[in-house]
C-alpha cells in the first residue's frame, strides 16, 4: 500500500488558503485489491466530522472575525463551543448550525451524579455557609433596630408623660437624673473656666509618701475575721444598727480643721470623700459638685448639705439603663440612698461586738457627751504639694487588725446586687467559684465608685480594704438583705489592678488647687457637668447655699415714711374703708394661724394664713 499526498493548493495573492480552495482528493478503498481510487470532494465543504460524539476539530481559524474575542466564556463564541464550531461562511450550509453550537456541551448533558450525604456533603455545602451567615447578621441586625425603635419610642412616651397631661409632675428618668446637674446654676453665677477630663488624663505629680499625720480622733474596734469564711451557702442577715450616729461633716465645719487652720498648719484643707471625688473625676458620669472657699491665702474644699457626695453610686458605669421613675426601687436615686444604707450597717456588723476598743488622741470631734457614734478613726494627715504649699486631709479608717502583734488599719466597703438580670451574673451561683468574674463586673458597672473608696483607702494609710458582697434576699425587698461573701485586697495592688495611677491622681488636684489659689477671695462652685466629660468653676456670692437665711430690716432712707400731718386725716379715713372692704374677721384669721402654729408645721401657717387672708 502506497501513500499518496494530495495536491497543497498555493495562495499566490498572499498568505492563508486561497480564496477558492482546490479540490482535495479522497481516496476510498475500491476494488477487487482494496486500491485506493482518488475521488474529487466537492467545493466549499470543510473537511470536518460531523459526528458530534467525535472530540476532532480545528486547531485554529484564522479566517474567522474576531469581533466576539473579548465574549470568552462557557456561553461566548471563545468557549469550549467555539471548537466545533463548522461553519466557514454565512454562504455555508452549515451556517444555521453553527448558531446552534452554544448549546452543545462537551461532556454528555446528563445531570451529574448526587452525592451521598456524609462528610464529603457537608464540605462540598461550606460554600453556602457565608451566606447563611449574612443572613444570621441581617436578622440580629433587624432585631436590633426594633429593640432600639421600642427603646426610643418609650424614652419619648416617658418624656411626653412627665408633667404632661395625666402625667406624674417631676417624675424622674434615669435620662433626667443623669444629665441634670447636681445643683441649680443659677443667673447671676458666673462662670470661670471648663477643664474637659481629658486634660486630666495627662497629668502627674509625685507627693512625698508617707505623709504627716498630725492627730488622731475617735477609737475603731478590730474586725471580726469570721466574715472571711462566709460563703452563698452560709450567707447572714445583713443587720440594722439605728443607735449608732454616723456623721458626714464637711471640712469647714470640723473642728479640728478650723483649729489646724488657726495655727496655719497647711494651705489647703478638704476631707478623703471630697479629695477622691477629685482624683476619680475623669470616671464619672453622674453630675456632682463641690463648694470652693478662697479665705485669705487658705483653700477650702467643701461640700454641701445633702450633696450627691454623701450617697454612693450604683450602676454608674453600667451600659444597661436603670429604671426611669423615681420611685422605683431600682432607680438611680432609690439604689444611692439603698447603698448608702448597706455600707453604714456593713461597717459595724463585720466588728467584734464587746471586743477592745483602740482609742486615740482625742475622742470623736462630732460626737455629743452621751451619744452613741459609730466607731471610725479620723486620721488628719498632710501633704507637701509645694515648697510653701501643704493639704491636710481628715480621713477615715473603721477597723483595726492585729497582724502578728502589729496593727493595721482597715476600710470597710459594701458592693450590693439589686436584681441579677442588670448586672447579668447571679451572685449566688458565682461567688464562691467564679469571684473574679463578679469583681470584674462590678468594676465595670462601678468604676467610679471602686475607684473613690481605693482612693480613700490609699489617703487614710490603710493597709487593706475589705470589700462585702451583699445581696437582696429577693429581687424586690428592698429591705432585708444578706451578706454573700467578704474579700481582702490591699490598696496598693488593687489601685494598680484596676489601673487608678496615683501620680494622676495627685496631678488633677495639684492643677485644680494652683487654679483656684489664682482666683480671689470669694465663694466657688466646681461642677461636674452632667452632658460632657467636663467640670467647670463658677463664681457665686458669698451667701450662697445658706439655709439659715435672716430678712434684715431695711435702711432707714428706704423705709416708709409717715404721711404729713395735714394729710393724717384723709390718709386714715382712707385707711378705714379700705381695711372695712379688703380685710377678713381677725377673729378668722388669728385662729388659722394659731391653729397651724400649734400643729408644729410652719409651712402649713403660711398657707392657713394665706387661705384665711
Amino acid at each position: 500500500m502506497v501513500f499518496e499526498v494530495g495536491p497543497v493548493p498555493f495562495n499566490p495573492d498572499g498568505w492563508g488558503p486561497p480564496e477558492v480552495p482546490a479540490s482535495p482528493v479522497l481516496y476510498k478503498p475500491i476494488g477487487p485489491d482494496g486500491a485506493a481510487v482518488p475521488h474529487h470532494h466537492p467545493p466549499n465543504v470543510p473537511f470536518a466530522p460531523f459526528s458530534r460524539s467525535e472530540k476532532l476539530g480545528r486547531i485554529a481559524d484564522w479566517t474567522r472575525n474576531p469581533a466576539g474575542y473579548g465574549n470568552l466564556g462557557p456561553g461566548g463564541r471563545g468557549g469550549a463551543a467555539g471548537v466545533f464550531d463548522f461553519a466557514l461562511d454565512e454562504s455555508s450550509a452549515l451556517a444555521a448550525a453553527a448558531d446552534d453550537d452554544s448549546t452543545f456541551r462537551l461532556v454528555d448533558g446528563k445531570p451529574p451524579p448526587r452525592p451521598k450525604f456524609g462528610p464529603r456533603w457537608r464540605f462540598q455545602q461550606r460554600p453556602q455557609l457565608p451566606q447563611r451567615r449574612d443572613e444570621e447578621v441581617e436578622a440580629r441586625k433587624r432585631e436590633a433596630e426594633k429593640e432600639r425603635a421600642r427603646r426610643d419610642r418609650l424614652y419619648h412616651q416617658s418624656r411626653s408623660a412627665v408633667g404632661g397631661p395625666g402625667g406624674v409632675a417631676g417624675a424622674g428618668r434615669r435620662e433626667a437624673a443623669i444629665f441634670k446637674s447636681s445643683v441649680d446654676i443659677q443667673p447671676e453665677w458666673m462662670m470661670l473656666d471648663q477643664i474637659p477630663f481629658s486634660t486630666f488624663s495627662k497629668l502627674s505629680y509625685s507627693v512625698p509618701d508617707p505623709p504627716e499625720d498630725l492627730l488622731l480622733c475617735g477609737a475603731v474596734e478590730f474586725y471580726d475575721r469570721s466574715f472571711d469564711r462566709i460563703n452563698p451557702k452560709n450567707e447572714r442577715r445583713l443587720e440594722r444598727f439605728r443607735s449608732r450616729n454616723f456623721f458626714k461633716v464637711t471640712t469647714t465645719d470640723d473642728p479640728i480643721i478650723r483649729r489646724l487652720a488657726n495655727e496655719d498648719r497647711a494651705t489647703v484643707f478638704a476631707t478623703d470623700a471630697i479629695l477622691s471625688a477629685l482624683m476619680c473625676a475623669p470616671r464619672s458620669v453622674y453630675s456632682w459638685d463641690m463648694v470652693i472657699q478662697r479665705v485669705g491665702n487658705k483653700l477650702f474644699f467643701d461640700k454641701r448639705d445633702g450633696s450627691q457626695l454623701d450617697l454612693l453610686s450604683v450602676n454608674e458605669t453600667s451600659p444597661e439603663p436603670l429604671p426611669e421613675a423615681k420611685e422605683d426601687i431600682n432607680s438611680a436615686y432609690s439604689l444611692s440612698v439603698e447603698a448608702a444604707y448597706i455600707n453604714q450597717n456593713f461597717s459595724q456588723q463585720v466588728l467584734l461586738r464587746g471586743g477592745d476598743r483602740v482609742t486615740f488622741e482625742e475622742p470623736n470631734p462630732f460626737a455629743a457627751e452621751g451619744e452613741e457614734a459609730a466607731p471610725v478613726a479620723y486620721r488628719y494627715r498632710r501633704w507637701k504639694l509645694d515648697e510653701d504649699m501643704f493639704l491636710v486631709a481628715r480621713c477615715e479608717a473603721h477597723a483595726v487588725s492585729d497582724v502578728k502583734g502589729q496593727r493595721s488599719f482597715i476600710t470597710l466597703n459594701a458592693l450590693n446586687e439589686f436584681d441579677p438580670k442588670f448586672s447579668g451574673v447571679d451572685w449566688r451561683q458565682k461567688l464562691e467559684t467564679q469571684k473574679g468574674a463578679v469583681l470584674a463586673t462590678e468594676l465595670k458597672n462601678n468604676a467610679n465608685k471602686l475607684a473613690k473608696w481605693t482612693a480613700q483607702a490609699l489617703l487614710a494609710g490603710a493597709d487593706l480594704m475589705k470589700l462585702g458582697f451583699v445581696s437582696r434576699l429577693h429581687p424586690r425587698d428592698h429591705f432585708n438583705h444578706a451578706i454573700l461573701s467578704v474579700a481582702g485586697y490591699k490598696p496598693r495592688e488593687f489601685a494598680a489592678q484596676i489601673n487608678l495611677n496615683t501620680a494622676n491622681m495627685w496631678g488633677i488636684v495639684k492643677s485644680i488647687v494652683d487654679l483656684c489659689m489664682k482666683l480671689g477671695e470669694g465663694k466657688y462652685v466646681l461642677v461636674k457637668d452632667p452632658v460632657k466629660p467636663q467640670v467647670r468653676i463658677y463664681e457665686v456670692p458669698a451667701d450662697a447655699f445658706e439655709n439659715d437665711y435672716a430678712e434684715e430690716p431695711l435702711p432707714e432712707d428706704e423705709q416708709v415714711q409717715p404721711p404729713a400731718e395735714d394729710d393724717e386725716a384723709s390718709a386714715a379715713a382712707a385707711a378705714a374703708a379700705a381695711d372695712e372692704q379688703a380685710a377678713p374677721p381677725a377673729d378668722a384669721a388669728d385662729a388659722a394661724v394659731a391653729a397651724a402654729v400649734d400643729g408644729g408645721d410652719m409651712e402649713s401657717s403660711k398657707d392657713a394664713a394665706a387661705a384665711a387672708l
